[in-house]
């Protein structure tokens, strides 16, 4: 790809990507059991339309949207960073276990001490952030490579997972409250939610901005990057401690959903190129415009059941990844 086609490339998804990012959430809006029309959605928010529209469109959809824009916004960029540190398009924050730490620091909070249930999303935060933390130093050996963090960060998920499963079997009778948190929804999310994760979530995504420029010079090599005055070390910590945040903040809130960070930024980079100026934001619009509208299908396509859209997303993201091996031979 010539640099003209990739800059025309980029020039329409300055403006399809936001215009995508709109129709979807209208599509949240409206469908569902009940299906509202867009002229009935005009007519809530400007002139007080129906009143049972008003109130399953404000109390019910409107919230789950925007936590839903949000979570996928924030696992989007932590691929999307990740990938870019790691120089590895596999590198996921569900793979490599950032999103498992959060999962198990919240299955402790929901299985062992319940009556600490208000504390879940710090707990899912804390989780993800100390598990990033500990696969960066496993990793290390005068320096951490990125293919010794996806080492490290694949063997720490595995046993994060078993774990997990062991307090399930311990706890048996406690397991199916858990269930649907650990399949990755957005049931029920209200605005209490999108009020708990709205100022984490905006604001790591504030910080990705100052992550741009690092990325694209870590994206050089560890050679270049330092002969640039670069700190490699300390910038590939802070990028993945910035990566685990935002990974901690979409789990803390929507359970283990997966393959988002990953389909997003790879195919965002198929369009638009490597540079983090392009890649980065809109990653952050395509991942929230990908949950908010497999969670529509998975509540609106499978009437009277309501799908886990984590469920639905690793039904797609999984070919994707195998795609991924098997079609471009990427080795990490």
């Amino acid at each position: 790809m010539d640099r003209t086609e990739r800059n025309n490339r980029r020039k329409i998804m300055f403006f399809a990507v936001p215009l995508l990012l709109i129709a979807v959430s209208l599509y949240g809006l409206a469908y569902g059991s009940v299906s509202i029309s867009l002229k009935e959605i005009w007519a809530v928010f400007t002139s007080g339309g129906s009143p049972v529209h008003e109130k399953i469109i404000m109390n019910l959809r409107l919230p789950r949207v925007l936590v839903g824009l949000l979570t996928g916004a924030c696992l989007a960029a932590s691929g999307a960073l990740l990938q870019g540190v790691m120089k590895n398009p596999l590198a996921d924050p569900g793979i490599i276990g950032v999103s498992a730490g959060g999962g198990l620091a919240a299955v402790i909070c929901m299985i062992i001490f319940p009556e600490y249930s208000y504390l879940l999303p710090v707990m899912a935060f804390l989780g993800s952030f100390l598990t990033s933390l500990v696969i960066y130093f496993l990793a290390w050996d005068q320096g951490s490579s990125p293919l010794k963090i996806i080492l490290a960060g694949v063997a720490v998920n595995a046993l994060l997972g078993a774990v997990m499963n062991g307090i399930m079997v311990v706890y048996s009778d406690r397991v199916q409250a858990v269930l649907p948190w650990l399949a990755g929804g957005l049931s029920g999310r209200s605005w209490h939610h999108f009020e708990y994760m709205a100022p984490y979530a905006l604001g790591g995504l504030i910080l990705c901005v100052f992550a741009i420029k690092p990325a694209n010079l870590l994206l050089l090599g560890d050679d270049s990057a330092k002969l640039l005055g670069q700190r490699v070390e300390l910038q590939r910590f802070l990028i993945i401690l910035l990566s685990s945040f935002l990974a901690g903040v979409a789990v803390s809130v929507a359970g283990l959903i997966g393959f988002v960070g990953l389909v997003v930024p790879h195919a965002v980079r198929l369009i638009t190129g490597e540079d983090y100026r392009f890649l980065l934001p809109f990653s952050i619009l395509g991942g929230a415009s990908l949950v908010v509208f497999a969670d529509t299908i998975a509540r609106s396509w499978f009437d009277p059941l309501e799908l886990p859209v984590g469920i639905l997303l690793a039904a797609l993201g999984a070919p994707f990844f195998l795609y991924l091996l098997k079609k471009r031979g990427i080795k990490p």
